[in-house]
């Protein structure tokens, strides 16, 4: 049987250097930023129906009752209405969902995206 072997200098990773620091890394006290938020804004116009965005509201917004007939009174009566607040690859896809859904019910509600003002 042989003896074992001892590590030596020579014993390094190729290209290593035996006396390199190899502490390991540790991720630097960098504060996580919180994503960007944006509204989600429905705008009024002469065709679709109140029960429509009160619809919208509760399935795409998750919206009660009164928080979605809350939100249309004042897309009616102001011309637009936050229906909420997300990151923007969410409310992206709930602006699409809005405008799809409106475009199978021949609806002409809009919805688009605005940052929020920081």
């Amino acid at each position: 049987m042989a003896a074992p072997h001892k590590p030596t200098d020579d014993d390094s990773p190729i290209g290593m250097d035996p006396d390199a620091d190899t502490d390991v890394v540790t991720e630097d006290d960098h504060e996580l930023q919180t994503p960007r938020q944006f509204h989600v804004l429905l705008h009024n116009d002469d065709y679709t129906t109140m029960e429509f965005v009160v619809l919208v509201l509760m399935t795409v917004f998750h919206r009660s009752n009164e928080e979605a007939v809350e939100i249309m009174l004042a897309v009616h009566q102001q011309g637009v209405g936050v229906a909420g607040t997300y990151s923007y690859e969410v409310a992206e896809a709930k602006t699409d969902k809005v405008m799809r859904m409106a475009r199978e019910q021949e609806f002409p509600l809009r919805a688009s995206v605005e940052p929020v003002d920081s």
